[in-house]
């Protein structure tokens, strides 16, 4: 009122104006559903053919978001992103999207005669005609960075090759041994992939296309059991009660990490079975599905998802399997449970 010279009256309706135009107006449930049917059309879902996940994601790996595959080590994270890269290798009339895959290989397992293998078993009216074999390996590029630097490098190219390449899945296999390698090298530091895992969400955003992202686990103190109230059932919970998730595992990377990622599918051995959950995704309510590993790759033995509730949705079983990952005092370290 004293730099205007102006009344309140003038100044109550200026702010009230300048407010309307620049706050977002209230949408409909209807509209969002129309602009989301719109925008399935520029973007869409990476069928994964295994029925009952992709009736639960509602048509596959979603475009323009982060997918993380956890569970540890030997459970059958490279096998599912092995034949996610086929599939989306696979000609369109095959129902692939046509295209090219970056493959970033870590940990160094991709092997291109289990993709040929799985390819082969999977899609035989496809593999058996001559050269398409090698047309298929053809369309996937592997990198394998060695240290967070040329992990950096490696991001920093692909940007322009996802528009330039035709490039129509991104997989980073995976994210937490980049950190174990730098710890081994160096001092630690609190945020290593800060930078990473929001370059990585920003070019999933911009490049419209699905990227999935590995992750190992590591060791789940006890205060990590419950972290929200509503996750405990039982208030007056027993000191035996209390330790029985203290076995478990939890995702690698942190906090950060998982609130960057959209869809997280966790892989887990239980009683001598292997689990494929989907622990967290707007779309679908925690579910697991048992599943085996066949020389086609990954299979579920039920279509019908059986539904999770509290701790068993974010805890992860593991039986049999090593190569756990544990932060202690920052630090991140391979421990073998042998």
């Amino acid at each position: 009122m004293e730099l205007l010279d102006v009344g309140l009256s003038d100044v109550k309706s200026a702010l009230a104006h300048i407010s309307e135009i620049v706050s977002p107006p209230y949408q409909t449930a209807l509209l969002l559903m129309e602009q989301r049917v719109r925008n399935e059309q520029l973007g869409g879902h990476l069928p994964t053919r295994l029925k009952g996940l992709d009736a639960a994601l509602c048509g596959g790996i979603p475009f323009g978001v982060l997918t993380e595959v956890v569970g540890p080590a030997g459970i059958g994270k490279t096998q599912f992103c092995l034949k996610l890269s086929l599939l989306a290798s696979l000609p369109a009339h095959n129902g692939g999207l046509d295209g090219r895959v970056i493959y970033i290989d870590v940990e160094s397992k991709f092997s291109s005669r289990r993709m040929i293998e799985i390819g082969a078993r999977s899609f035989p009216e496809i593999f058996h005609l001559k050269g398409m074999a090698q047309e298929m390996a053809g369309r996937i590029l592997v990198l394998r960075p060695t240290s967070v630097s040329e992990f950096t490098e490696s991001l920093q190219q692909i940007k322009v090759s996802l528009l330039q390449n035709q490039v129509k899945l991104l997989v980073i296999d995976s994210m937490v041994a980049l950190v174990s390698g730098e710890h081994e090298q160096g001092a630690p530091r609190q945020h290593p992939l800060g930078w990473h895992i929001s370059f990585i969400k920003s070019l999933a955003e911009f490049s419209r296309i699905p990227v999935v992202v590995t992750n190992q686990v590591r060791s789940q103190n006890r205060d990590e059991s419950c972290p929200y109230s509503f996750q405990v059932q039982d208030k007056g919970k027993t000191k035996e009660d209390s330790t029985r998730y203290e076995s478990h595992l939890v995702a690698a990377l942190g906090i950060h990490w998982a609130h960057a990622v959209t869809i997280r599918l966790v892989l887990e051995a239980k009683s001598g079975q292997r689990f494929f959950k989907v622990a967290k995704s707007p779309i679908s309510p925690p579910l697991a599905f048992p599943f085996i590993i066949t020389s086609s790759g990954i299979s579920l033995l039920t279509d019908d998802g059986t539904e999770l509730i509290g701790p068993e949705i974010n805890t992860i079983c593991c039986q049999g399997h090593n190569d756990i990952i544990n932060f202690d005092g920052g630090k991140v370290a391979l421990i073998n449970q042998d």
